[in-house]
């Protein structure tokens, strides 16, 4: 991939766990990094405060994509598809301000395309979408053991119980999308 035609997208989705593990697997992703966004507290937030609900940040992951291998709607669609834009400051047992689920757009064309795709995914969920549509704000890169979590810990009970079905339903609903070796 060529590193000048990367484009950025940052996306919350409940636990960054889960949503980096996903989109690690698009084609077209370059990288993803956890970190969190949105809030308000001073300086850069720890884990333990983001969790305490406190600080107004939610949990997120920064995405390097290239545009002409997935594009933004796509990579969006797919983002939204694989957690529950539904509920509110919730994804599962997952419960609080910090794991709402959110779009960071970083220019006027993403914040548009995002629209279009939550106008376009509606009639396709039972409930309202939630979804908060916000600018990009200030991200901050998470603890060095937040990065690749699933990849180093595949055994731990959370990813088994909550990451590894998400994966097999990623591969189910968007296999045309998947990089052609899991990485």
């Amino acid at each position: 991939m060529n590193n000048n035609s990367l484009e950025i997208a940052t996306l919350g989705g409940g636990c960054f766990w889960c949503v980096e593990a996903l989109l690690q697997q698009i084609r077209g992703v370059d990288k993803v990094i956890s970190g969190y966004s949105g809030g308000n507290a001073p300086g850069k937030p720890t884990y333990k405060e983001v969790c305490s609900g406190l600080t107004g940040h939610a949990e997120v992951v920064q995405v390097s994509f290239d545009p002409s291998e997935i594009s933004y709607k796509d990579l969006l669609t797919i983002f939204m598809t694989s957690h529950d834009p539904t509920t509110l400051n919730q994804q599962g047992g997952d419960i609080g301000t910090q794991y709402r689920s959110v779009i960071y757009f970083h220019n006027a064309t993403q914040k548009e395309t995002a629209e279009e795709v939550i106008k376009e995914l509606a009639p396709y969920f039972d409930n309202p979408i939630v979804t908060e549509i916000s600018a990009a704000e200030t991200f901050h890169e998470a603890e060095a053991y937040h990065q690749d979590y699933y990849r180093n810990n595949t055994t731990q009970g959370y990813c088994n119980a909550v990451i590894t079905p998400k994966l097999a339903k990623l591969r189910k609903a968007h296999s045309n999308k998947l990089k052609s070796v899991s990485t």
